[in-house]
């Protein structure tokens, strides 16, 4: 018979999950709040998913789409912890602590580089045609 005072351990493991879940969460939100490139990243996203969403894009088209977008959102978050942990560790100014964090930066920087190329590819043609369509030509 059960203890109606102890949660039992699939309430236990649940509740686990929650938590990381809002953990996760929180981490999204302090990006949002204090990184200016997240805004950017934000933005870009919006009228990615808009102009896909415009053009009917194919699923396999999206999933590439996503997966850029993803990219991209994932440096950023990675980029964020490493700012943090090097500030943690090292308050004042070291050669190191800039490499690591000029690194980290430069990965954000490949993965935007990455998806404009692959928006491009995939959103340029039919872009393209939509606007030719558009304007009568």
């Amino acid at each position: 018979m059960s203890n109606p005072l102890k949660p039992d351990l699939v309430t236990l493991e649940l509740y686990s999950r929650a938590r990381s879940f809002r953990y996760a969460f929180e981490g999204w939100w302090y990006v949002i709040n204090t990184q200016h490139n997240a805004w950017i990243h934000a933005l870009v996203s919006a009228v990615v998913l808009a102009l896909g969403s415009w053009l009917r894009l194919p699923l396999r088209d999206w999933a590439v789409i996503i997966l850029a977008m993803t990219a991209v959102w994932m440096a950023e978050f990675m980029n964020t912890a490493l700012e943090a942990l090097v500030d943690m560790v090292s308050p004042d100014p070291h050669p190191l602590a800039k490499v690591a964090k000029d690194v980290a930066a430069a990965a954000v920087l490949v993965g935007a580089l990455g998806s404009i190329i692959i928006g491009l590819l995939i959103m340029g043609p039919p872009l393209w045609q939509r606007l030719q369509d558009l304007s009568g030509f």
